[in-house]
Order: structure tokens, then sequence, then C-alpha cells
């Protein structure tokens, strides 16, 4: 196959020629109707992609059903609520699940590797570079990584929620030419799919093309992603320079092939830094500081960085070098960056010039709170009521 770079993938057509890119499955695709892992399904999208690895595209697949495939042996009825039980479910059937995987991709010749990741390794950076690194090699071996969150060991502070916003990064991560969602719905859709009159979208060229499109229905009973995830893990991939293909697993060849079948969501932005990437969407942040209108201007709209004289309040605990959210005086986020003082030492600086600092405290005080090459601007979004 010809192989294109992701500068110069710009249409659904040219995703066949597509050099790297990262699928993601949920569980609802993988499992039958009483939540038991449906080998059947599994084996029928690699074959999919072992026919992509075999005309020379490299494949990563981000699979969820970990936990969905432990629901049959350990006798569940449905999908655990409570985190302890999730993580024992998940201990089971991330095993079960990358044995179907290893034997029906070795049925074609191939190998995988189980790369297992939890929040944390997006939001500490040297693990963020560790999983680049495994990656990236694993694909130079010829490896088609198979990745999950680690749900055994994850906790609700650091989880990803689900594995859509996991593939997004992903594919930020390993530089992939384009994402492939398979879920239970064939494409988005003008409103719910069983709604008379609604109407496939087939292609999105910008956010602005999906206000007033009610995307409001929950995802399956075994999943943990709706359509409001999915789309937010899109708003991550093509704000990043990547192209986004939503459909479903049975729609999968025809997708990988660049037919019009799902919906394509066009970039929208270029390739960002990982490390910007990371803060803008992967980091938790510690805390924030409360911005006057002054300072908002200036980091919005000049982007220049923040300074202690422009700050009026310091809320949570954090550390330097900590990821915090930056707000305006009516709570609206405008930004993240890395502090450069802790929360202990920023209620000393509030309100007073770089000048005035370093007079009374010192050289080292008259450097801004968060320097403009480490933060980021973010969708303006109104605080939770």
């Amino acid at each position: 196959m010809r192989c294109m770079t992701a500068a110069a993938l710009g249409s659904r057509t040219e995703l066949a020629a597509a050099a790297r890119i990262v699928v993601k499955v949920g569980s609802s695709s993988l499992t039958s109707a009483n939540g038991r892992l449906d080998p059947d399904r599994l084996r029928a999208l690699v074959d999919v992609l072992a026919a992509r690895r075999a005309d020379g595209g490299q494949v990563v697949l981000v699979s969820s059903g970990a936990i969905a495939a432990a629901i049959g042996p350990l006798g569940l009825n449905a999908r655990p609520r409570d985190l302890a039980t999730q993580q024992a479910a998940a201990s089971v059937g991330q095993g079960l699940l990358v044995a179907h995987y290893t034997k029906a991709f070795a049925d074609h010749g191939l190998r995988v590797g189980q790369v297992l990741l939890t929040a944390d390794d997006t939001v500490r950076r040297g693990h963020y570079r560790n999983a680049h690194r495994a990656l990236t090699r694993l694909l130079d071996l010829g490896v088609i990584p198979v990745i999950n969150e680690n749900d055994a060991v994850a906790t609700e502070e650091i989880r990803f929620g689900d594995n859509d916003r996991l593939a997004a990064l992903v594919s930020h991560l390993v530089h992939a030419d384009a994402l492939v969602l398979l879920t239970d719905v064939d494409a988005l859709y003008t409103g719910p799919p069983s709604r008379p009159g609604a109407r496939r979208i087939s292609h999105v060229g910008s956010p602005r093309e999906l206000d007033g499109i009610d995307v409001s229905s929950r995802g399956s009973a075994i999943g943990t992603g709706g359509m409001v995830t999915k789309l937010e893990s899109v708003a991550i991939a093509t704000q990043s320079g990547i192209p986004v293909v939503l459909t479903s697993a049975a729609q999968a060849a025809d997708a990988l092939a660049g037919r019009d079948v799902g919906t394509w969501f066009a970039a929208t932005g270029r390739r960002t830094s990982i490390r910007l990437l990371w803060l803008a969407h992967a980091a938790r942040a510690h805390g924030r500081l409360v911005l006057d209108e002054g300072a908002v201007r200036a980091v919005v709209e000049r982007r220049t960085s923040l300074l202690p004289a422009g700050v009026v309040g310091v809320e949570g605990e954090f550390e330097a070098g900590d990821p915090i959210e930056l707000v305006g005086p009516d709570g609206v986020v405008v930004g993240r960056g890395l502090v450069a003082y802790s929360s202990d030492e920023v209620p000393n600086l509030l309100g007073r010039s770089t000048g005035a600092l370093r007079e009374e405290l010192g050289p080292g005080y008259d450097r801004a709170l968060v320097h403009r090459d480490d933060l980021v601007l973010v969708r303006r979004r109104r605080p939770a009521p």
C-alpha cells in the first residue's frame, strides 16, 4: 500500500493509505447480549485489522472488554458498579481478553503486545515518555499493541473514565494518521438513531457544525461511554491534527478502506507537542489560581506569562511544577499551566509586582507564576452549579 503522512490525510478516501492508525473498540462491540465476550465478534474485528496489517499499515488497538469478559466467568449478572469488584473483574477478564486476541492474531501470523495504562501514565511526564517509547518500539518490531486502561489498579481519582479518551490521547502519543472509533452505533446522527427522521451525519468539518445535535443518549449497559464522551474524544484528536472516523465494528472494513460509512471528523487543528496535549487534556489539575480581568486579557489575548500581580486568589494544594487551572473572576476556566510555586508560597506573592518581590525576597521570586511556555488556553466553560 502507498502510505501517506498525517499532513496529507485530508479526507476519508485517503484513510486507506494511512501509514498508522489507532482503532478503538468498545465492550458492546465485543460481547453478546448476555454480557459475555463473543469470540466470533472479536475474531471478525481481528480479521479486518490483520488484513490492514498485511497491506502494510501499522495498527494500534485500544480495546475495552476486560470487565465484560469476566461477567460470565465470575457469575455476575451485569457490569459491577463498585470499584473493588470492577478491579477484580478486570484482573480476571484482561487475561481472557488478551488470550483471545493473541490466538486470533496468531492465526494471521501476527504478534500482539499488551499495554495497560492508567491516567497517571499521562499525568506524569516521565511515564508519558516511557509509554511513547514502548509503543513506538512495539510498532517497529511489527507487533500490534493491544491497549486498555489498567482497571485492576486504577482508582476513581486517576481513571480515564472510558477508553474513548484514552484512544484519543494514544493517537497523539504514537503520532497516528487517524483514529477510528468503533461503537454500537454506525455513525453520528442528527438525533437518537431510533427517533423517526434522524439522519446520518457523514462529515463534520468543525465543532460548530454539531451545534443543536442531540447526543444525550446513554451508552450500552456493558460499556461505559455514550456519544458525549465519544465527541469529547473526537475533539481531543481533531484539535491536535488527527482526523477521526466513528462507526460500528460491523463497518470497520469499509471504514478502513475509506468508504462513505460512519461519520468523518476532519482535523481542525495542527499537531501540538505531546507535553502541551498532556497539559490540556490528560493532566489532573491540583488546584487553581483566580485571575483578575486584566490578567485574563493578558493571558488569553496577548498570550503572556501569568505574573503574581494579576492573581487575586489561590485554591487547592499543589507543589511547584504541578498542573493547575487558571480561572477568571467569574469562575470560568481560561487555561491550564504548570505552576512555578507551591500553594504555600503563592499567597505571599499575590498582587505584587515582580520587581517588588525581587527587592523584598531576592532573586528567583521575580519569575512568573505560570510561564507562557507552560500554559495552554482552554475553551471557556462555566463552572458547574
